[in-house]
């Protein structure tokens, strides 16, 4: 019904995990090494032709029960599915699968810090697990992936966040997994981002450094 779109930059099981997506959904496209979160998302919906567009992270491995059938009853609205974190174990849109207007997606806010809610002030959260988004595949993909996410969460910019259920992710992606693989450094990175959303809360500016890659392999690098 939609096109499908995997979109990957530069992780080590990026290949792997679009042969298999495209083994079952052959008319799947993939857009490549894109440099910014939100550019490689407006490049991903020109190479579209669906008013809908399917958009699949380069680290999601797509469960065999998710078929991509379902049918927007909107045609404005974000639709995110659950993804389960393979560290914490966390079900929630984290890096899950997400159905986007393509023409909004083109023409999105590109000043916010948290893509998904750049797109529409419609957001519907799906009870179904669409993949296992694994990130946990290096030391740096690891720390980087549980640094931005904490960074949204911390800071409060993602749209209609409840600070509740916030607080709980919070407390479990910086306490729980070390035992996991390169789990040490999710905890890691998740107690960095908290520290440096809590700190940048309310300075945009520095909350966008969260989608430069080299910035944030940088900061890696020096321990901070």
């Amino acid at each position: 019904m939609y096109d499908i779109i995997f979109i990957s930059y530069n992780e080590p099981n990026a290949d792997k995990n679009w042969l298999a997506l495209k083994s079952r959904f052959p008319m799947a496209k993939r857009v490549h090494g894109i440099k910014g979160i939100h550019q490689a998302h407006i490049h991903a919906a020109k190479q579209c032709f669906t008013n809908m567009i399917w958009v699949v992270d380069g680290d999601a491995v797509i469960l065999d029960s998710f078929n991509f059938d379902f049918i927007a009853d909107r045609e404005d609205f974000v639709y995110v599915w659950r993804s389960k974190n393979p560290i914490n174990a966390l079900e929630y849109g984290y890096g899950g699968v997400k159905l986007f207007p393509r023409l909004a997606t083109i023409n999105m806010d590109t000043s916010k810090p948290d893509m998904t809610t750049s797109i529409s002030n419609h957001f519907k959260p799906m009870p179904q697990i669409s993949n296992i988004t694994a990130f946990n595949t290096d030391p740096f993909n690891t720390w980087k992936s549980a640094f931005r996410e904490c960074v949204k969460l911390s800071s409060k910019v993602i749209d209609r966040q409840k600070n509740d259920e916030t607080d709980i992710r919070l407390r479990i992606w910086t306490t729980v997994g070390e035992d996991k693989d390169y789990g040490k450094f999710a905890v890691l990175g998740a107690r960095a981002g908290v520290e440096f959303g809590i700190s940048n809360k309310n300075n945009f500016s520095e909350l966008k450094k969260i989608n430069d890659f080299e910035w944030l392999k940088n900061k890696f690098d020096k321990g901070e």
